[in-house]
């Protein structure tokens, strides 16, 4: 299967939080919700892929002194650049793993001439990777997992890491799709507890933690911490009495550091401090992993090794932030880290690639392998569905959502689009008593069988062209707007 590139265009609707979310140094209330149409030609046929990212500021640089605006502003220049150099490769006839290849390598060059770390860079590599597989699909008319069984997207792993060499994709990802996948619930840092801690929304959706796990049976949750015991130990108990309350046949749970800390040994006193609480027994008994503890700048170091190597009964502990080329989960196994985690963010092929090394390295590893589903607030109609594919070849059996959480369904849409979605994913959407379509999260799972099926996860049909183009609403000041 090859293709060319006749044009890629950018599509926004901006999309606002029902409350604010805290996720480290940020507190979002709004992102423009980019749309990436390509147009392709596949077997010399005409195809048109689609992929979508909500760009939430903070996360890709955590830069505290840049304003939001620069932030986006920085996000879009990456990912035009990536699509300058996706149509380039992709003049003439080519393959898709080696457009990718030469895209991921182009890429990385340019952002390295311009001191734009990899994970941002990588936004733009990820979205048009995205739609170009979207495009792939549809044009042979199979869903993901069949095309991705298949050597139709010529993907060499051992091309991109010598010690997979003889390992296929079809080795790697789950003999089929996962039918479900259970919701880990983020807790962000100032997300509602309880009802006296309630906005006042009555916008029809749950809106704190308890309302949550009520209405959507949740067993799984993801703890954000700041890093300062007086702030996190008071909040950490209201957790779990919360958690203990909702969920009395048990829960699990993930702490996620935040990057809040220099080196181990401080976390490692932090995590000591409050696993020794008794008040917070239920929650340590139900830990699963550590996500990125240390900043970016540090968690890869030399003396990150021994200081693992020293903490014998410690947790599981992953990567996130700092996973952002493909020489970093290498590096990470070599230190002691037990993996990473999978977001589209960062890639469809480098997620496979992932996984196949935490499959090959696995009989050396002194704990089991790690690949974690992560998510700050991924929505549908597009980018959602297409996480959810990925997740459920991967086999990954909870992930981290959290955008029907934090937004309120597809309510921005129009009606029309609205039932164009309840009718291509019933199970995976349902209408709201107030008619709109919401996840539809039964006893903490996700149906999955309407993603599966689709060509890549999203069967709803949609024209970006409704949404406003990307240079317009930059130049009527959209991104000041958001702020």
């Amino acid at each position: 299967m090859t293709f060319s590139i006749q044009d890629i265009r950018f599509h926004v609707l901006p999309m606002r939080t029902r409350f604010p979310f805290r996720y480290g140094i940020a507190s979002m209330i709004g992102i423009p919700h980019l749309f990436v149409t390509a147009d392709l030609v596949v077997d010399g046929k005409p195809a048109q892929g689609l992929a979508s990212e909500g760009l939430a500021p903070k996360w890709f640089t955590k830069n505290p002194e840049s304003s939001l605006e620069l932030d986006w502003a920085e996000m879009i220049a990456v990912i035009q650049n990536a699509a300058r150099i996706a149509e380039n490769i992709a003049l003439k006839p080519v393959g898709y793993f080696a457009w990718w290849q030469d895209l991921y390598a182009e890429q990385g060059r340019w952002a390295k001439l311009r001191s734009q770390p990899p994970l941002l860079a990588n936004l733009g590599v990820s979205l048009m990777e995205r739609a170009v597989l979207d495009g792939l699909c549809k044009a042979a008319g199979q869903p993901l997992h069949r095309v991705l069984k298949t050597d139709a997207l010529g993907i060499d792993l051992g091309a991109v890491h010598e010690e997979l060499r003889g390992v296929q994709v079809k080795d790697v990802l789950s003999p089929e799709p996962l039918a479900r996948v259970a919701v880990r619930h983020t807790i962000g840092l100032g997300d509602p507890l309880r009802a006296e801690d309630s906005p006042g929304l009555n916008d029809g959706l749950p809106e704190t933690l308890a309302d949550s796990i009520r209405a959507y049976g949740l067993r799984y949750f993801k703890i954000k911490v700041t890093g300062q015991i007086e702030v996190d130990i008071p909040r950490l108990h209201q957790i779990a009495e919360v958690l203990e309350a909702g969920c009395p046949q048990g829960f699990h749970a993930t702490l996620d550091g935040n990057e809040q800390f220099t080196d181990l040994a401080s976390f490692r006193e932090f995590y000591d401090i409050l696993a020794a609480d008794p008040a917070l027994a239920s929650l340590f008994k139900s830990l699963l992993l550590i996500e990125q503890p240390l900043h970016r700048d540090h968690a890869l170091k030399d003396d990150v090794a021994a200081a693992i190597a020293g903490w014998k009964d410690g947790p599981g502990m992953i990567m996130d932030e700092s996973d952002g080329s493909l020489t970093d989960l290498p590096r990470a196994l070599e230190l002691g880290y037990n993996g990473t985690s999978h977001k589209s963010c960062k890639g469809i092929v480098k997620g496979i690639v992932n996984a196949a090394l935490l499959k090959v390295r696995a009989p050396q590893m002194a704990r089991p392998p790690i690949l974690s589903g992560e998510d700050l607030a991924n929505t549908g109609p597009v980018s959602l569905l297409q996480d959810l594919a990925m997740m459920a070849l991967l086999g990954i059996t909870h992930v981290e959502r959290n955008g029907h959480h934090y937004f309120r369904g597809l309510s921005v849409y129009s009606p029309e689009f609205q039932e164009a979605a309840l009718k291509a994913h019933p199970g995976f959407y349902r209408r709201h008593e107030l008619g709109f379509p919401t996840l539809d999260v039964q006893e903490g799972l996700i149906d999955l069988t309407s993603v599966n099926s689709a060509p890549f996860g999203s069967a709803i049909p949609i024209d970006a062209e409704q949404f406003t183009a990307l240079k317009p609403w930059i130049m009527s000041g959209g991104m000041a707007a958001l702020q």
